[in-house]
């Protein structure tokens, strides 16, 4: 794809603490970052939703808006690949731990 860096760190992670600062670079670009948090909370909202009104239908938007956000973040601000192609359950983590470091304030946003 043009315009797309390459992944610079093609292997695999062992443990999900190596992958969490790669993951990190992947989104360093504010406006990444804030899309991720807003596509994050939106997930969350959708399952509340989808819970507590029964209507788990709801349940079919989640990677609409989990995957929508995100990806318009690496594809249009970051200019990479989604981590999720090559390690989708530590990326899926670490889009909630990089929520929650974001609503703590342990990053910024």
């Amino acid at each position: 794809m043009t315009g797309i860096t390459p992944e610079p760190q093609a292997g695999r992670f062992a443990r999900f603490r190596d992958f969490y600062p790669f993951y990190l670079s992947e989104h360093s670009h504010p406006t990444s970052r804030r899309l991720h948090v807003i596509g994050t909370s939106l997930v969350i909202g959708t399952v509340l939703a989808a819970l507590l009104t029964q209507r788990y239908a709801l349940f079919w938007f989640l990677p609409l808006v989990g995957y929508g956000f995100a990806w318009v973040g690496h594809f249009f601000f970051e200019k990479n690949r989604p981590a999720t192609f090559k390690h989708p359950w530590y990326s899926l983590a670490s889009d909630f731990v990089m929520f929650k470091d974001v609503v703590t304030g342990r990053i910024r946003w």
